[in-house]
């Protein structure tokens, strides 16, 4: 028998791709600069380009929290199903 461990290919699944949906959408909105390069509407007086930036912010903030209790949900459930698979 060989000493090198078994490497395996990274696994995709439905809860891996909304992670990653989830830690790309802030980059996509903040790139696409077009969308939001305007002054109205405004919000209680600010434009529109400041206000969206940080609602972005926000929107930043619960979309990571998501994506990092989602993985933490799925590493459990691989260890789970790791250590079942020895007994």
């Amino acid at each position: 028998m060989s000493d090198t461990p078994e490497v395996r290919p990274p696994v995709v699944t439905p809860v891996r791709v909304i992670i990653g949906l989830c830690l790309v959408a802030p980059f996509v909105a903040m790139l696409w600069v077009g969308s939001y390069a305007k002054t109205d509407p405004a919000f209680i007086g600010i434009p529109f380009f400041y206000w969206y930036q940080m609602l972005w912010v926000l929107i930043s903030t619960a979309l990571t929290m998501t994506a990092y209790q989602l993985w933490q949900r799925d590493q459990r459930t691989r260890a789970g199903r790791k250590g079942g698979e020895a007994r």
